[in-house]
């Protein structure tokens, strides 16, 4: 999968990013900062199933620490958003093309109204963030609807029987953007546009339609970021009211940043998603300062800086990934001695044999059975997966 980190320029994104991915990116306080796309790796974070074993684990990507797994996801931060992107303005066409195969969003507010709709110092509290969200999604919109009018005329006149055939043709039409046909048909049956000929369809129903369409095949979460600051908590509430559809996290990039570079520094034990952080060596009157703020303003308010639970319910929940672990009945280690050495984010509908052809593809043609490592349970191809499940796949040679 991959996840797109947007919002408008100086809003704290690629501050959002760097703490995520620990990868240094041009950050500061005035717009279109970043204009090449950053992409790296960030990590969301899972019970590892070491646990249910009495085992340690030992990644072969990612990283344990006390039974909490950190897989990765890949990650992509983009240029700033402006309104009018879908027409070009500021960098709006780089912005959306850079977007086409992310599969969710994480918008990054400024959660304290500190700047407004172009990124622009303002005073605290002045901007309101609603205006943000909304802006994005109008502009999400309206990009994917001149993706689909683009060839409109010429699209509808095709001839179309059936309703296989005309997602088929939607997806065609909209080859770009990611979008699944699963995607295009549940978008077809909540607008009730199935059984209408593109012909017919009015301007209206082509905006309703490609709503619902990015609702689902770009969902978006807000990070409700500078948690820290003032008048965040009121606003933070005040965008949760106002768009029930989607998911409202408080969170601080520059708090999460500061804790993971004190970490690695060897200044302080750190354990990303945790609520506090262990002094390890003497530190300066300044740095002593700056954590100290970051303990009392936002680990002791927020239960965290946010910023992993953002990750993980934007995996675990928006998309709906599970994660599992191969393993074995007879043993959890590989060949060369690692235990439970993978751990694969899955789809939330995958099955046993999506897992198969998962690990090889020749699992997947020669598939006899799978097994419920912690139950021993037989398993057929068609059974669906739970989360942290440990599957042994039995195949042919």
């Amino acid at each position: 999968m991959l996840i797109g980190i947007v919002g408008k320029p100086s809003s704290g994104k690629s501050t959002f990013f760097a703490a995520a991915t620990l990868i240094d990116v041009a950050r500061a306080s005035y717009p279109f900062t970043t204009i090449e796309p950053n992409k790296g790796m960030g990590f969301i974070r899972v019970e590892c199933a070491d646990k249910d074993f009495g085992v340690q684990c030992n990644p072969r990507s990612g990283y344990c620490i006390n039974h909490q797994r950190f897989v990765p996801v890949e990650m992509i931060d983009v240029a700033g958003l402006v309104p009018g992107a879908h027409e070009g303005k500021g960098l709006g066409n780089k912005f959306l093309d850079d977007l086409r195969q992310a599969d969710v969003l994480v918008h990054v507010v400024d959660i304290s109204g500190s700047t407004n709709e172009k990124g622009e110092a303002v005073a605290m509290g002045s901007h309101d963030p609603i205006q943000d969200v909304k802006f994005l999604e109008e502009e999400l919109d309206l990009w994917m609807l001149g993706i689909l009018q683009n060839n409109w005329s010429k699209f509808v006149r095709a001839p179309i029987s059936g309703k296989q055939q005309l997602i088929d043709s939607l997806a065609q039409n909209l080859s770009g953007l990611g979008v699944r046909p699963d995607q295009l048909d549940k978008a077809l049956m909540q607008t009730k546009l199935m059984e209408k000929k593109l012909v017919d369809w009015t301007p209206e129903e082509q905006r309703l339609f490609i709503t619902e369409l990015r609702k689902r095949s770009k969902p978006i979460v807000i990070a409700a970021n500078k948690m820290d600051l003032p008048p965040s908590a009121e606003n933070a509430k005040r965008v949760r009211e106002a768009f029930p559809h989607l998911s409202v996290f408080a969170c601080s990039g520059e708090a999460e940043l500061t804790l993971k570079k004190a970490a690695k520094a060897g200044l302080i034990d750190y354990v990303p998603g945790s609520a506090s952080f262990t002094t390890l060596k003497e530190l300066s009157p300044p740095q002593q300062q700056g954590l100290e703020y970051i303990r009392k303003n936002v680990l002791e308010k927020l239960g965290g800086t946010g910023v992993q639970e953002v990750l993980d319910r934007t995996v675990l929940n928006a998309l709906g990934y599970k994660a599992i672990f191969p393993g074995g009945t007879k043993g959890l280690t590989d060949s060369q001695g690692r235990t439970l050495p993978d751990c694969f984010l899955m789809p939330g509908t995958a099955t046993t044999l999506d897992f198969a052809f998962k690990l090889h593809t020749d699992f997947g043609k020669n598939f006899i059975k799978a097994i419920d490592v912690k139950t021993k349970m037989l398993l057929g191809k068609d059974h669906v997966l739970k989360h942290r499940d440990v599957i042994e796949i039995v195949a042919n040679k």
